[in-house]
């Protein structure tokens, strides 16, 4: 996924040392994928993971609050 195509009206949430950003795009099969991307640091010491989530969401809400509470999930668990 391009991620300049997706979804994202600052939904950021800081959790920590990571920035958290969901996203969502719709799915070429129907329906809308969920992803997110996690960020910590800063200038050229920064690093931006992106996890892409296989399950498809009915609504646009859905694949970001899941994306949200997976974010989330991960940036306590490190």
């Amino acid at each position: 996924m391009n991620k300049k195509n997706m979804n994202n009206k600052n939904n950021n949430i800081q959790s920590g040392r990571y920035q958290i950003s969901p996203m969502s795009q719709p799915h070429h099969e129907g329906g809308f994928a969920a992803s997110v991307s996690i960020r910590s640091g800063q200038g050229m010491a920064s690093v931006d993971r992106i996890m892409q989530f296989t399950p498809q969401f009915h609504s646009r809400r859905a694949a970001l609050r899941y994306a949200k509470a997976e974010g989330l999930v991960w940036a306590r668990s490190h």
